[in-house]
């Protein structure tokens, strides 16, 4: 039998192909739709239910789910569930992340919903901050903790509350991107000079494939995590201390200490030297322009289009000051730079009337453009290149393009 197979990307792994697994067909919102008649359930507006599945991490999900079909600004999900196993599972699980904090914890919960679990560890702890963030406010929200009307901002918000803990308790599911705000809050934590931990919670799918049960899925929750999918997508999170189940292996969770790899902090800090240097080139390179022009003296930029276009942009290259542009590209002449709108020129006005300057924007053919000007009888005075943050001289300073 052949695959049936359809692009996807997995919002645990991100892996980009998937298999078809339940059409489930239009179904009505199943949970926070909340209709006031029965007239007005049978008028509710239906949804697709096309759930695939990802063959490298397991994980399912509605791949034509669309967020904002969603009313929760109006119908906030509340989990109501009072029954004397899932009391136990909140307090063993809650027992497990305050026994990795400190006596004072601050510990934020994004999606804390009506409250219950951060108000939960707030009593057993007795003492430090707990904060509760969820854009729908709730009567009962924020009693006993302090709350914010508004989404958690990972790059923003782990700076300013510096929390020992994140809670994320049955909101991972309803995400269109989970991975998202799971390595945000993972980046975010390295920046705060302690550790910090991140204890999740979602439904678990694990037995649906023994028992081939269909009632798991609806519109509402776009993801549906097996033990495999809900382990990989912590695993992107940091350092996985543990993975277990509750309620009867209905919901599974994970404690995780929230951090990315040495290597890749790393890189992100070459990326902000870059960003920095880059502002710098841009000062420098424009400044040797301007006393060129200043020295009145007559430059021909070698390029119009592409990189020498982006190079002609970044340092404020303009026609009044700079209007001689050439390629080696006949059919490029008669066109315009992008922009900044000098003409591009062939190559050859450069015989008649040979320029002080060449500036080769290009400098990875700066070689072979060097080469065409000598075949060809021009020989400007100075060949410059951009290099290392300055203009240089192609000839006579030091750069890897001669070789």
């Amino acid at each position: 039998m052949s695959m049936n197979l359809v692009p996807a990307n997995c919002p645990a792994c991100s892996h980009h192909v998937a298999s078809i697994f339940f059409d489930g067909g239009k179904q009505t919102l199943a949970t926070l739709a909340w209709p006031a008649s029965a007239q007005a359930a049978r008028e509710l507006p239906r949804h697709p239910l096309d759930f695939v599945q990802c063959p490298k991490c397991t994980h399912v999900w509605n791949r034509s789910f669309k967020y904002d079909a969603i009313p929760y600004q109006s119908n906030p999900n509340r989990m109501f569930n009072k029954g004397s196993i899932w009391k136990g599972h909140l307090a063993a699980s809650s027992a497990q992340l305050l026994e990795r904090l400190p006596d004072a914890p601050t510990v934020v919960e994004i999606g804390c919903g009506e409250g219950h679990f951060i108000r939960g560890l707030a009593d057993t702890r007795g003492a430090g901050r707990f904060v509760g963030f969820d854009p729908n406010a709730h009567p009962e929200t924020g009693q006993g903790v302090e709350f914010y009307a508004r989404l958690f901002e990972p790059l923003v918000d782990m700076a300013a509350y510096a929390p020992d803990a994140i809670v994320i308790r049955h909101v991972l599911e309803h995400l269109t991107t989970p991975a998202e705000l799971i390595e945000q809050l993972a980046w975010a934590a390295s920046q705060v000079d302690k550790p910090v931990w991140l204890f999740a919670e979602v439904p678990c799918i694990d037995r649906v494939f023994a028992t081939n049960r269909l009632a798991d899925f609806f519109y509402e929750h776009v993801s549906h995590f097996t033990t495999e999918s809900f382990s990989t997508l912590m695993s992107r999170a940091g350092e996985v201390a543990m993975i277990a189940h509750g309620y009867d292996g209905e919901v599974v969770y994970g404690l995780v200490k929230l951090g990315v790899p040495a290597e890749m902090r790393n890189r992100a800090k070459q990326a902000q030297e870059f960003f920095a240097g880059a502002k710098g080139s841009r000062a420098t390179i424009a400044a040797q322009l301007s006393n060129l022009s200043s020295a009145e003296k007559r430059v021909a930029i070698w390029g119009g289009t592409g990189k020498a276009a982006a190079f002609i942009h970044y340092f404020d290259v303009d026609a009044k000051r700079f209007p001689l542009v050439v390629d080696s590209d006949p059919d490029k002449a008669g066109t315009f730079v992008p922009g900044t709108g000098q003409q591009i020129q062939f190559r050859d006005v450069l015989k008649t009337s040979v320029p002080d300057v060449v500036i080769i924007p290009t400098q990875w053919r700066a070689k072979d453009i060097v080469a065409e000007m000598e075949r060809e009888g021009i020989r400007p005075a100075v060949v410059l290149i951009e290099h290392d943050g300055t203009l240089v001289d192609y000839f006579r300073d030091s750069h890897p393009y001669r070789g």
